[in-house]
């Protein structure tokens, strides 16, 4: 029997996508539910997945666009499975509940999918569909790559920045320069992926369409540093995960927009939309360039829940596994330009949305603190705003409460008063 496989529908609005890869071969037999191929849409990557096993027949190439629904490939079920094709593995068996005064050690060991185990070893690694495959056929193991990783001198500085920046993804091996690199004149030309061809457009259409400007400030960091320092292992000790900064400044500011609702706020015709929510969008560097999934109702979860949805989205982004509902409908969006060493930038709004807050690396330098000169780890940050929405008033103390905010984290627990002041309700 003859298994057609269609493009599937992105989402609403969508007609064409772009085929970006194919993670099997023409003729390789393929397992039911298994990804076989990646398409590019103008707002996601999407896997395409086997509706059946058998032997693929590929009809479309990479790099052509297509129609959604348009059939891409033909999957003979007839065909026995060859005798040199691996077994598929067996699903592991959910793990059992640990209590929590247990304190069982093996409950906090990430899960590891079969598939990683099997072509990788059990080393924790986050492998790509398609770098998976090129592994199998370059015959690379997990242990190979670990034993690149190793090699790789660890310098003074990137201690530093480890620690500074908390939890940071080191960057993939692609990206370093090569060793004969230089030397010739050679060219290559690649087409633009749908997803970058869409984002070029809409970064063109906001500096055209919108009256953007950029404030800064600088955050002494001294306080969330030494918070982290103190209580990060009991934190994640209790929650599962790691106390990072972007939690903090999540929580900073939502407390900051409540104070200046116009940052929150969005044009739509000759009409503005306030929201009595915070849907926080995190940019993400992913494979395919950079995606803003949103942390709904950042207003209303703990630092451990912020920092558990903003790992789960992270971790689906970088595998090309997020969906567009939730990379849509946020109100405010934060970037990290710091975790790859930005000292300063002007960063630039995510449509409809009004206002971008941008967190820089962390320095020292030396300031003034009651009339001496101290050494302090220092962060500038910068928001860039619609100034059709937001006027300097708002701009400058939304800033300037987040700023209060992170300095001073315990007011956090009152809304952002002084301790003293909320406990006497005055």
């Amino acid at each position: 029997m003859i298994i057609e496989v269609k493009v599937p529908s992105p989402g609403e609005s969508i007609s064409e996508v772009q085929l970006a890869s194919w993670l099997v071969s023409d003729g390789d037999f393929v397992e039911r539910d298994a990804e076989i191929a990646e398409i590019d849409s103008d707002k996601a990557t999407l896997t395409i997945n086997a509706s059946a096993e058998g032997i693929i027949k590929i009809l479309v190439q990479a790099g052509e666009t297509i129609k959604v629904g348009a059939v891409i490939a033909q999957i003979d079920t007839a065909v026995a499975r060859p005798a040199g094709a691996p077994v598929p593995s067996p699903k592991p068996e959910p793990a059992t509940p640990v209590k929590p005064e247990q304190h069982d050690v093996s409950a906090a060991k990430p899960e590891t999918k079969a598939e990683d185990v099997t072509e990788t070893g059990d080393y924790n690694l986050h492998i790509s569909p398609l770098a998976r495959k090129v592994m199998k056929e370059k015959n690379v193991s997990g242990k190979d790559i670990l034993d690149y990783i190793n090699r790789i001198r660890i310098e003074k500085a990137d201690i530093e920045e480890v620690a500074a920046a908390g939890s940071r993804t080191l960057p993939p091996a692609g990206n370093m320069p090569s060793a004969d690199w230089g030397g010739t004149r050679n060219t290559e030309r690649k087409k633009m992926s749908t997803l970058r061809q869409k984002l070029a457009q809409r970064l063109v259409s906001v500096k055209n369409e919108t009256a953007m400007l950029t404030t800064f400030n600088e955050v002494n960091m001294s306080r969330i540093m030494e918070l982290r320092k103190k209580y990060n292992d009991s934190f994640k000790e209790k929650h599962g995960v790691s106390l990072g900064f972007m939690s903090l400044f999540t929580k900073a500011v939502t407390i900051a927009l409540k104070h200046y609702p116009q940052v929150n706020a969005m044009i739509d015709g000759d009409e503005m939309i306030f929201h009595d929510y915070a849907d926080i969008g995190i940019a993400v560097s992913a494979p395919k360039g950079l995606v803003v999934p949103v942390v709904r109702n950042a207003e209303s979860l703990s630092l451990a829940e912020i920092e558990k949805k903003i790992k789960e989205l992270a971790v689906k982004a970088r595998d090309n596994k997020i969906t567009l509902d939730e990379m849509s409908g946020g109100t405010f969006t934060i970037t990290n330009g710091g975790v790859f060493g930005s000292m300063m930038s002007t960063p630039i709004l995510n449509p409809p949305q009004s206002a971008i807050l941008g967190m820089h690396n962390i320095v020292e330098r030396p300031i003034a603190v009651d009339g001496k000169v101290v050494i302090a780890p220092m962060m500038y940050v910068a928001l860039s705003y619609d100034h059709r929405v937001i006027d300097g008033r708002e701009s400058v103390g939304f800033l300037v409460k987040a700023k209060e905010m992170l300095e001073n984290p315990e007011r956090m627990l009152f809304d952002g008063a002084e301790p003293a002041l909320a406990l006497l309700q005055i």
